[in-house]
């Protein structure tokens, strides 16, 4: 069998960590094991922040809405069952940016989910 020693590909492996971990605190940039350490713990977090950034913006949306819906004299979960009663498929995000954006809009679709709502009372 021959003899492999692995020169380059384990010199391309560690240069790919250690650039990773450009910026980290002291031996964790600097040497290998620790730099590997810091990698794999910083690309777990990494992805469980993808998935707790979708969540963030759904409360954040939610608050927002529930805030413009207030002004309206409804409460969010009111506002939101208004909307399905009414047959409006805005999705929380465009609701959002339309009670940042254009009041005047989000309170004509707030009479809108009010009418739906005595409507079915």
């Amino acid at each position: 069998m021959p003899r492999v020693k692995r020169g380059t590909k384990r010199r391309a492996k560690r240069k790919k960590i250690l650039d990773r971990a450009s910026g980290y605190f002291l031996t964790k940039s600097k040497l290998h094991r620790s730099a590997k350490e810091a990698v794999d713990r910083a690309l777990k977090f990494a992805y469980s922040g993808r998935k707790q950034r979708k969540r963030q913006f759904r409360s954040l949306w939610i608050v927002r809405i529930g805030a413009a819906a207030k002004l309206s004299g409804l409460s969010y979960s009111q506002f939101i069952h208004g909307l399905k009663n009414s047959g409006v498929e805005l999705d929380r995000k465009i609701l959002a940016d339309i009670a940042v954006k254009d009041p005047e809009a989000f309170k004509s679709l707030a009479e809108q989910a009010k009418g739906a709502i005595q409507g079915a009372a």
